[in-house]
């Protein structure tokens, strides 16, 4: 593993949106929160970009993540927002450049893919966690103080359900292995390509919004199918936001549909984590090494920092 320079206060963070463009009102209120907290933002040129409902074409933000990777004054970088578009940027970087010059590098939802590509192919940690859009609402707190802690390379951190969120733990049980996963949307697209996620002997995390039942079962099906599922040691299903069903009613639950599919697998298993798409998001380091205990609540604890 490569780990990135932690971020310290007062570090530049630099902002950048490689994938859909970010709403100014949001880009404002959200950019205030570092700011007051007096970290120095830069904004790559994705920030002020369109084409469609990207950030400019596939090339510009291509040449943003290179820029900002390659500035020496830029401590972090954080992606304003998720959407679609990694798969046309992907093969457009230069991993060597991103392995010589590694900084952190956080995101979600659509950012899955670059966070898999750029770890697996660099071996530098990506983060998944908070972008700019986690707080188009306000400051969330546990959301940020998560992110902080880590990325400043706090010690002995156990990360922890939000106190308004309960995990259900479906399978109780310790496991230990590196972290891997992300939206499900997009771990089920780089199947099959060069990107494809390796989940041997890893902790995997999944989470996705907007999707109906039928499809979500779908999806596992297809993972099963892949392997995915064969040789990882513990299985984490973050909220599902905005789950929908049909005038038929699917007739099973998200927990019904993964006990389903996983159920007789020895792993722990839990669902309902604050990782993804909801308003409460933890910071999840890509490829540490952490420890997953499962019993009457969920801890993931990092057995080392993730940053030096």
């Amino acid at each position: 593993m490569i780990k990135p320079k932690r971020l310290n206060p007062g570090s530049t963070i630099g902002i950048i949106s490689p994938s859909y463009w970010i709403d100014n009102h949001i880009l404002e209120q959200a950019s205030k929160i570092f700011s007051d907290r007096n970290y120095k933002l830069v904004f790559g040129k994705t920030i002020h970009s369109k084409k469609g409902p990207f950030a400019g074409s596939a090339k510009i933000r291509a040449e943003d993540i290179h820029t900002m990777f390659l500035d020496p004054s830029i401590d972090a970088i954080v992606c304003a927002r998720g959407g679609y578009g990694a798969n046309k940027v992907i093969p457009l970087l230069d991993y060597e450049l991103i392995k010589n010059h590694p900084k952190i590098f956080i995101g979600y939802s659509d950012i899955t893919a670059y966070l898999i590509s750029i770890t697996q192919r660099t071996k530098l940690i990506t983060f998944h966690g908070p972008m700019l859009t986690t707080y188009k609402y306000g400051f969330e707190e546990y959301s940020y103080n998560q992110m902080i802690n880590i990325l400043s390379g706090k010690k002995k951190i156990d990360v922890l359900s939000s106190n308004k969120i309960k995990p259900h733990i479906l399978k109780q049980g310790t496991a230990v292995g590196p972290l891997w996963g992300g939206n499900l949307t997009l771990v089920i697209n780089r199947l099959g390509t060069n990107d494809q996620i390796n989940t041997n002997n890893s902790i995997l995390f999944l989470e996705d919004l907007n999707e109906y039942y039928y499809s979500f079962e779908r999806m596992l099906i297809h993972l099963q199918k892949a392997g995915v599922f064969d040789n990882i040691k513990g299985l984490i299903i973050g909220e599902l936001i905005n789950m929908k069903d049909e005038d038929v009613p699917f007739g099973k639950t998200i927990d019904e549909i993964v006990m389903d599919i996983c159920g007789e697998k020895d792993f722990p298993i839990v669902t309902n984590f604050p990782c993804g798409h909801g308003t409460h998001q933890a910071t999840l380091p890509i490829s540490l090494p952490v420890k997953m205990k499962a019993e009457s609540d969920l801890s993931i604890k990092l057995l080392e920092p993730a940053v030096q």
